[in-house]
């Protein structure tokens, strides 16, 4: 750390649970900061979590026995979308500060109970995605609030591909309930827009499933056919409370395409993105005036991964400011999402019920392993 600034008053003990394809980037991620310590996993299949922690160095528990564990401060929760409120909410009622993987829950039903009870228990929720923490996200941020572009008036954001079914060895979730184009990936782009132009105030949209029916063709189930109960293709506008406005698409039906991950434009210039899930993606500038874009230096660290937004909410846990990949923050980004799909349902616009601030930028010069205490 640096020695400038205030030291954690001690590591925070961190649990796990869920041990499945997303829980080894929460071990890279975490594993660099000295404010948290990943000591102990559950899942619900008991030999997924000894067969983890033996790789991994941990203790391998009951679900019941690690909620119960005593010395855990916060713990992770890394199931799969359609369990997260359902386990957030144990993970609170236990007592324990609970950070969540995307989305916080599958609609705001399951959402309001858990932010009701973390509020009442005076305990931190937390959720993925924290990319925005990243250096290229972070960069984005530190010239919007310069007034690089000037104000920002409008925004772009696609995530078109064909499906995870040809990779994935479990790609049912993916087109259940829960799953889909938007609630999987949508929070990255819907976060990262958020943390560069604040609350989103109204949206419209159009949905549709393309294909009612997937087939496998990953090694574990080829062949297998995969029923769609989501839409596929969503392709939303959002009306910013600044009055700006971005269109925004997600899609698992696009075979291939030109368009451009991210981009931010405003009175006096624009800014492109890399894609909003990556915690290195460069970003560029085009200025008023100019006809070349400029690659903008990193103003903070991409040594940086998944986890650093738990290890926010430690420190901020140790020093009582906001932690910046909060519960209100997913709750917005799942409001914008559900509303998209009301939206298209209802075929008219749905106005954004939730507010967020934006979360506070990193400050510059961090070093690696090092978050604003």
């Amino acid at each position: 750390m640096n020695p400038n600034r205030e030291k954690p008053v001690r590591t925070l003990n961190i649990g796990l649970i869920g041990t499945g394809d997303i829980a080894p980037a929460y071990i890279r991620g975490c594993a660099p900061f000295d404010v948290i310590d990943i000591v102990a996993c559950a899942d619900l299949l008991h030999d997924k979590a000894e067969a983890f922690a033996a790789a991994y160095g941990l203790n391998a528990l009951s679900v019941d026995d690690l909620l119960a564990r005593p010395d855990i401060d916060i713990i992770i929760n890394a199931t799969v979308p359609a369990a997260h409120a359902e386990v957030s909410l144990q993970i609170i009622k236990a007592g324990k500060h609970a950070y969540s993987e995307k989305p916080l829950a599958i609609d705001r039903a399951q959402a309001d109970p858990l932010m009701r009870a973390a509020a009442a228990a005076e305990l931190r929720l937390g959720c993925a995605p924290d990319a925005f923490l990243g250096g290229g996200n972070q960069t984005a941020r530190r010239a919007v609030d310069a007034g690089d572009i000037g104000e920002p008036i409008a925004g772009t954001a696609f995530l078109l591909g064909r499906g995870p079914e040809s990779w994935h060895p479990n790609p049912d979730i993916f087109y259940q309930r829960g799953g889909g184009p938007l609630l999987d990936m949508g929070p990255y782009f819907l976060t990262a827009l958020v943390h560069l132009m604040g609350p989103v105030a109204r949206v419209s949209a159009s949905a549709a499933i393309s294909f009612p029916e997937r087939i496998a063709a990953s090694e574990a189930g080829r062949g297998r056919a995969l029923p769609v109960e989501v839409n596929t293709h969503v392709a939303g506008t959002l009306e910013f409370a600044n009055g700006a406005i971005a269109s925004l698409i997600t899609s698992f039906d696009i075979c291939g395409h030109h368009l451009p991950p991210l981009e931010i434009h405003g009175s006096h210039g624009s800014l492109a993105l890399q894609k909003p899930n990556m915690f290195d993606g460069e970003v560029s500038i085009l200025q008023a005036g100019t006809r070349e874009w400029e690659t903008l230096p990193f103003s903070h660290t991409t040594n940086i991964g998944r986890g650093a937004g738990v290890a926010d909410m430690a420190y901020a846990i140790q020093s009582g400011r906001p932690h910046r990949a909060s519960g209100a923050l997913a709750y917005h980004v799942l409001d914008i999402m559900e509303s998209l799909e009301e939206s298209a349902a209802q075929r008219r616009h749905i106005s954004i019920q939730s507010a967020v601030e934006r979360p506070a930028p990193l400050p510059a010069g961090l070093a690696d392993g090092e978050l604003d205490c």
